[in-house]
């Protein structure tokens, strides 16, 4: 399986979802909070573009600024076998 790092921000509710579903499939990830950890959020900007929480790198892939059902998606994509 790629290796899954996730951006996330304290207080965010659409983290605490995301981090939800990645547990539900069993998916291990690195974690980061952003407010807590700058050279953790200067990455997130530069692999997304943005500032905004979620964002999530799976390998070379990245998916910025989503919520449960966007990963869900995302992860039917994937052969997680």
């Amino acid at each position: 399986m790629q290796r899954v790092t996730l951006y996330v921000k304290t207080g965010c509710p659409w983290c605490v979802e995301v981090e939800a579903v990645l547990q539900r499939y069993g998916i291990s990830y690195d974690r980061f909070d952003v407010l807590r950890n700058s050279e953790a959020y200067r990455r997130m900007k530069a692999i997304s573009g943005q500032s905004r929480a979620p964002t999530m790198e799976w390998g070379d892939e990245v998916l910025a600024d989503f919520g449960a059902e966007e990963l869900e998606a995302f992860l039917r994509d994937k052969d997680l076998s």
